[in-house]
């Protein structure tokens, strides 16, 4: 059995097996007490689980006075803009992003459409521990409201963007597939494609929340985009996960980019158009300090995870970030990773290079990346970090994320899991065989550790 995996930003989990509805109204009576009321925006994908959530999410938000506005099921960007279209104090996003159909989760955010941090994360944990809930009388419940342009808006927040030429890429008629797993996406990126007068070819577009592979955009899940993309002669690919946040890119041949890609085309779309600082995290390809040289701009690393490059590029003034799991963060939209610009960014490329996507991926600059992971068993994974960091300390290294050993033009990853007894390790050089062999040979350090 799974454990109910906790952190600041919210709480995922298996339905019926350790999310259950009393976990639920803990955690979001905990969140909207933080919050002194005001108005909540709360939207889902399309699990099957979700109207369930909802339901007890909405009724908690409301026994504890905050008012709710519904937008339904969305994308987890719209989520986000919505919150600070509308001056919200908060928002949730009912969804368990790339986890299989069994599971849900909730994501909290604050009145500026950004995950909890740290200090606001744990003052609701220590609520929910502590059952420390401003429940109301019958006089101060909230009230509900829907709003149904949620999606409009965020369509039109993209395509109002200065470097966005919507009659240029409608004019190309591009011949696009989109593989939305049947998720949230299903609402939102068909109508966008089209919008954009592009021929879709849609695959899973009913947002019923049956997913028909593994929901996370991985090549693995993807081969019948794949084909669809060759037998038909597409332009371009798209696959997006449950939430939509993630964006993995297939070229005309029907060969996924790598996702790691999917925010080195935006950075480099970007920073031809404004100079300045770019933040991704610590396990994001080598291509993005490449291009940050390239453009004489700077590049700052963080933790993984979308709220630690979210403040750093608030703090930094970015104009590009993300993650290279396929999230493009463009702060000109919102600060959160949103494939819908990912797709965007890429159709305005594609228009202006005048070329097949597979040359524009091979004018960038080219790594290769594997991720591997070693099972530890009963040792402690600390202190195997620690004997990495002493066996490497004349190397570069960064221990602001588990383990990052940096050699010339490659490098390699150490975090451990916070749910499995395992090591992750990724490494990235401009070869596969190189980046094989680099993971291979740390690997085998930690085995051979005493």
């Amino acid at each position: 059995m799974s454990r109910l995996m906790v952190s600041v930003s919210g709480i995922r989990g298996v339905v019926g097996e350790n999310f259950y509805p009393d976990t639920i109204m803990r955690f979001v009576a905990a969140y909207g007490s933080r919050l002194g009321g005001g108005t909540v925006i709360v939207g889902r994908d399309s699990r099957t689980t979700g109207e369930m959530v909802e339901n007890i999410v909405v009724g908690t938000l409301q026994a504890v006075g905050c008012d709710v506005v519904k937008i339904g099921i969305v994308p987890t960007p719209t989520v986000q803009m919505t919150i600070e279209k509308l001056n919200a104090r908060g928002g949730i996003a009912i969804t368990a992003s790339h986890n299989p159909i069994q599971w849900n989760a909730l994501k909290l955010m604050n009145h500026q459409g950004m995950f909890l941090d740290a200090e606001e994360g744990e003052e609701v944990l220590g609520r929910s521990g502590e059952g420390r809930f401003d429940w109301k009388t019958y006089a101060s419940v909230g009230r509900v409201f829907a709003y149904d342009r949620a999606v409009e808006d965020h369509i039109k927040a993209i395509f109002n963007l200065p470097y966005i030429d919507v009659d240029a890429i409608r004019k190309r008629r591009f011949k696009v597939a989109i593989d939305c797993v049947n998720g949230a996406g299903a609402v939102f990126l068909p109508r966008f494609l089209h919008d954009l007068g592009c021929e879709v070819v849609g695959l899973n577009t009913a947002p019923n929340g049956l997913f028909p592979h593994a929901p996370e955009p991985l090549p693995e899940n993807l081969q019948v985009l794949s084909h669809l993309i060759q037998s038909n002669q597409l332009d371009v690919g798209f696959a997006v996960d449950p939430d939509s946040d993630r964006c993995a890119i297939f070229s005309e041949t029907g060969k996924p980019l790598i996702e790691e890609y999917t925010l080195a085309l935006a950075v480099n779309f970007i920073l031809a158009r404004k100079k300045g600082p770019v933040v991704t995290n610590l396990s994001t390809t080598l291509a993005i300090d490449k291009l940050a040289e390239r453009y004489g701009v700077p590049v700052y690393r963080t933790k993984v995870g979308e709220i630690h490059v979210a403040k750093k590029m608030q703090e930094v003034g970015a104009v590009i970030g993300g993650e290279g799991n396929g999230g493009v963060i463009l702060p000109d939209v919102h600060l959160g990773r949103d494939a819908p610009v990912a797709i965007a960014l890429t159709l305005q490329q594609l228009v202006e290079y005048d070329g097949p996507i597979s040359e524009l991926h091979r004018s960038l600059p080219q790594f290769r990346m594997v991720k591997k992971r070693i099972e530890i068993g009963q040792e402690d994974p600390d202190a195997i970090l620690q004997k990495m960091k002493s066996r490497h300390e004349k190397d570069h290294i960064n221990t602001e994320d588990g383990l990052k050993i940096l050699f010339e033009n490659r490098w390699v990853h150490l975090r451990k899991s916070n749910t499995e007894p395992i090591i992750r390790v990724y490494a990235e050089a401009p070869t596969e065989e190189q980046a094989e062999r680099l993971a291979d040979d740390i690997l085998n350090e930690i085995k051979n550790e005493d």
